[in-house]
């Protein structure tokens, strides 16, 4: 195990910038996922702390050692760090064992040991039994696990996975997911997790690193991002969560403060420094809604419903603000149809930092 420190990591492509004063610290043992759409400068990152690319500025350091900075880069292959990618990356001429020791052959580790390590990292994946086959006899999974051993067996200070999951189907996706949660418990290895799944990262990290545009937005809890975005980009971002403008009417009081937004009183959660008075933004979420009588809250029109399995996903537009689309979950059988006007009434909500109060 080992603790991560980046700080204040930059990378130029050009006059690109892919990675703008990113700062993170991982704790010894800690399941990190680094969350963003493509091109938000996550895989640069990750780059960066394999040692493929030399940072512009800014300097990595695993535990005490300094890997990277602008003047010094410690090459892949002196880093004592593990990587899984996205293809598996498995040679197909050779047997699930060989695929497993190559990383150890080239380090000139050789037999008994080199057997020995091949077979205690098979057997954390689960995969004693296996050492014969060939990876085309093997499924998806069983393939990444392959990959995830041979990461292993070099017993590396820090594993990086690097969307390992985006070639698998949904339900092997799931098995997959719980592959690496008790994998990670069994050997409370540093893992940081790059992905663009909010399910995935959800699911797995003990925290997630939302980045865009090359910065890091927010470092938080799962349960802290999805309830306290930090900015409107993250809250648009994570849960599908809806923006709307909204005008402060009291000052905090429990963590709650009341506002005015689409011509109704709502209060919601905010943080203790939030001024009194004024303009913000909220995040709503579909689980914020009620569906009330037409009189008793916000009318709207609904525009479209999509079955989603046991409930409705209704999306509707508020008669007095035609332009802003909302969204909320309906059971089945459906209260209201396309062209009807239900009323909503706002339950809850979180008023959105200004910027120099975000965390």
């Amino acid at each position: 195990m080992a603790r991560l420190k980046i700080d204040r990591a930059r990378k130029y492509f050009g006059s690109y910038t892919a990675l703008d004063d990113v700062s993170l610290d991982v704790e010894d043992g800690e399941f990190i996922a680094v969350l963003g759409a493509s091109g938000c400068g996550k895989t640069t990152l990750l780059r960066q702390i394999a040692g493929f690319d030399k940072l512009d500025g800014g300097q990595i350091t695993i535990g005490d050692r300094l890997l990277s900075s602008s003047e010094r880069h410690v090459p892949p292959e002196h880093r004592k760090i593990g990587i899984v990618f996205q293809s598996y990356a498995l040679w197909p001429h050779m047997n699930v064992a060989e695929n497993v020791a190559y990383g150890l052959t080239v380090a000139g580790v050789r037999d008994p040991e080199r057997a020995r390590r091949v077979a205690a990292a098979l057997d954390l994946v689960g995969l004693t039994g296996f050492a014969e086959r060939r990876p085309g006899l093997l499924s998806g999974g069983q393939r990444q696990r392959v990959a995830l051993a041979r990461c292993l067996v070099t017993e590396p200070s820090l594993v990086l996975l690097d969307e390992p999951l985006a070639n698998l189907d949904v339900h092997l996706r799931a098995s997959m997911e719980e592959e690496f949660s008790r994998f990670h418990e069994r050997t409370g290895t540093t893992m940081v997790y790059i992905t663009h799944d909010q399910a995935e990262a959800m699911a797995l990290a003990d925290r997630i690193a939302v980045m865009d545009r090359g910065r890091l937005l927010q470092l938080a809890t799962p349960s802290l991002l999805y309830r306290e975005p930090a900015n409107a980009t993250v809250a648009g971002f994570i849960g599908d969560g809806m923006i709307l403008p909204a005008r402060l009417l009291s000052k905090p009081e429990a963590g709650r403060c009341k506002v005015e937004v689409l011509g109704v009183e709502a209060v919601m959660r905010c943080r203790p420094d939030q001024p009194a008075a004024g303009h913000a933004q909220i995040c709503l979420r579909a689980r914020d809604f009620a569906i009330v009588q037409e009189n008793e809250g916000i009318a709207a029109r609904v525009d479209r419903l999509s079955y989603q399995g046991g409930f409705f996903r209704m999306e509707v537009r508020p008669v007095a603000s035609s332009e802003t689309v909302l969204h909320l979950d309906a059971p089945e059988p459906a209260p209201a149809g396309p062209g009807d006007i239900i009323g909503l009434r706002i339950s809850d909500g979180w008023v959105i930092p200004e910027p120099d109060r975000a965390a």
